[in-house]
């Protein structure tokens, strides 16, 4: 098992990436995106927590959409952080995205945060899809470096910096414009404060679902990862969680943060009248699967360079869609976003840029499928 993180499972190994089987596939809804991308199915939805949607979507040139938290029910879904957790559709275009999402969405009285989102989706979301939805829309690139681990002297930097100046040419050219000297103060310290909150919710949250299943063969946390049958990696990340509670005071500290960066981004937002941000979903390519994934405590992330961080710490609305390729085939994700329950409008952007580009290729390992 991996627990919503990484490109591999202690059942089924490591997903591959479509476009290159030597890379991985990005995670955790890694298997839903692959299998999309290479027509293996249409739709698919996946679950998203720090980027789990919209890093397999960007992997595999697909439109994965994240969307506001209490928009969609997450009754069932095995939990990693409440706080975070949302479900969405990934699909190899925006409008079969809007459409799933339009299936979704809702109130469900068995995931009661869901009742927030009452009355914000006034219309279907697939009716507010149109080709020139980007005509006089204002958006800042967020351009520095949101990860430690960015490494701005790679050449897949450069390839994948490279894509993302082209798309917003191409966003531009659609009568858009683009605010490019946009500055977050200590965004990357943020957003390791994201990641470092995350910890306090895991323990009670997947106890709480594990009660839930009265026929569940294990009943903490602790319990299955003492089995040895999680990976690894995975293994050393949760185990920081257990014991770990929301009422330390460190949580409420973090949360403050979050708030605070959420008041930074709409305080940009207003001054300089945008309507959203737009970055790369990743500053670096899918990486390579590693041989030694199933066994090293040290591999199996796919947060190298992740811009995704951002939207689920501040309670955002995300888009992921394929901005283009590097010169090595391998797909680059422009990722939107905007405020809170502006989930229609920013896939009106994706859907109006996708229109516009038709960046999206099939995999030459699996071509479409000709009718005879």
């Amino acid at each position: 098992m991996n627990f919503a993180l990484g490109y591999a499972g202690s059942i089924s190994g490591p997903i591959r990436n479509p476009y290159d089987p030597r890379r991985h596939a990005n995670g955790s809804s890694g298997g839903t995106g692959a299998g999309i991308a290479a027509d293996f199915a249409t739709v698919g939805i996946g679950e998203d927590t720090g980027g789990s949607i919209r890093g397999p979507a960007a992997a595999a040139a697909l439109v994965g959409h994240r969307p506001t938290v209490p928009l969609v029910s997450r009754y069932g879904v095995m939990p990693s952080r409440p706080s975070a957790d949302t479900v969405g559709p990934i699909a190899r275009t925006g409008k079969d995205a809007a459409i799933v999402l339009d299936v979704i969405a809702g109130y469900d009285p068995s995931d009661p945060v869901t009742a927030y989102s009452v009355g914000r989706l006034t219309s279907p979301t697939v009716a507010s899809l149109k080709p020139d939805a980007l005509r006089g829309a204002r958006f800042a690139l967020i351009s520095q470096a949101m990860s430690p681990s960015t490494d701005a002297t790679s050449s897949d930097f450069s390839a994948v910096r490279t894509v993302l100046n082209q798309a917003v040419n191409a966003v531009r050219s659609q009568g858009a414009e683009v605010l490019t000297d946009i500055n977050i103060p200590r965004l990357p310290d943020r957003l390791k404060e994201a990641a470092d909150a995350g910890i306090y919710e895991t323990d009670a949250a997947i106890d709480g679902y594990l009660a839930w299943h009265p026929n569940a063969p294990f009943k903490t946390l602790r319990a299955i990862l003492q089995t040895g049958h999680v990976l690894p990696w995975r293994a050393r990340t949760l185990t920081v969680s257990v014991g770990r509670s929301v009422d330390e005071p460190e949580f409420g500290r973090l949360q403050r943060r979050a708030e605070d960066t959420r008041i930074q981004l709409l305080a940009l937002m207003a001054t300089h009248k945008i309507d959203a941000f737009i970055y790369a979903s990743s500053d670096h390519s899918p990486g390579l699967v590693a041989a030694d994934v199933m066994t090293n405590p040290a591999e199996g992330d796919t947060r190298h360079g992740s811009n995704r961080a951002l939207a689920p710490w501040v309670g955002f609305p995300a888009t992921v869609v394929p901005a283009g390729f590097t010169p090595d085939g391998l797909p680059v994700g422009l990722e939107i976003m905007g405020r809170a329950f502006d989930d229609a409008k920013i896939l009106a952007y994706a859907f109006a840029f996708e229109q516009a580009t038709r960046h999206r290729q099939p995999p030459p390992a699996t071509p479409r499928l000709q009718a005879h």
